[in-house]
């Protein structure tokens, strides 16, 4: 079966995060790539200068237009931005059933630049992490959520990965990129199992979309394999897109992840 996964998210005119590169992800693993824009972000690999949010009720129309015609398979949520965006993404979801839902709170850009509004961060933990089979927050954000410090070494993290799981989720994946030391652990916890999935360290500016691309890679696979199947597949995915992101050339700040590196022959 060819799934059919809907990314509901904003967008990158550089192609390195965002709806651009949930939809490469898509395609590189095998699945039919939909899109509903929360938001038009000017963004490179540098930094944000600026985005218009959609308006909610075009969202819902967007969202709908796709379930009303089309098996949803999966869906990625990735930029929320407002309050008032979450709310139509949860009623829209909630109305049709949605399933496999993957929530990446993307909260600050690379850059640094924020891209959720401080006071949405209340719905987007209240309305959205209760809907998703799996979260895929970084340390800082995770953090951001919990109203609590940054999480520091590995015992603290499991410690914060359960207290996601209590606000509802059925499954969390904490990233550990933000981490110290030669690998990157990310930790896996759905109230019952706690597994810890680690790959090396790479040294490179290319990071650019590293989160959209790991939780769109898990929404492109959950249809069709065990969760942790799916992770472990994800995160090796993601691993070889970082080692192969020399290969491009695009931008000057932190560039973008090669989604194709499994497709294009090597040089």
């Amino acid at each position: 079966m060819i799934a059919n996964v809907l990314s509901i998210a904003g967008t990158d005119p550089s192609g390195g995060a965002g709806i651009m590169a949930d939809l490469k992800t898509f395609g590189a693993l095998g699945a039919y790539g939909m899109a509903a824009i929360t938001a038009v972000v000017a963004q490179n690999t540098r930094g944000v200068t600026g985005f218009r949010v959609v308006e909610p009720d075009v969202l819902t129309a967007q969202i709908d237009a796709v379930f009303d015609d089309v098996r949803v398979d999966a869906v990625k949520i990735g930029m929320v931005a407002t309050a008032e965006i979450a709310t139509a993404i949860a009623d829209a979801l909630t109305r049709h059933g949605a399933k496999h839902v993957v929530l990446d709170p993307v909260m600050v850009a690379k850059s640094g630049d924020r891209l959720l509004a401080a006071e949405a961060v209340a719905a987007v933990r209240d309305r959205l992490l209760p809907l998703a089979e799996i979260i895929t927050p970084n340390l800082p954000e995770a953090a951001d959520l919990l109203g609590t410090e940054e999480p520091s070494g590995l015992a603290a993290a499991i410690e914060v990965a359960g207290e996601l799981k209590a606000l509802g989720p059925a499954s969390v994946l904490l990233k550990g990129g933000h981490g110290g030391g030669p690998d990157s652990t990310d930790i896996y916890f759905d109230g019952d199992t706690l597994e810890t999935f680690t790959a090396p360290r790479i040294t490179t500016k290319n990071t650019h979309g590293t989160g959209c691309t790991l939780s769109a890679a898990l929404a492109a696979l959950l249809p069709t394999m065990p969760r942790l199947a799916a992770i472990a597949r994800a995160k090796d995915y993601v691993t070889g897109a970082i080692a192969a992101s020399d290969r491009l050339s695009v931008g000057h700040g932190h560039g973008p992840l090669n989604h194709f590196h499994e497709v294009w022959p090597a040089e």
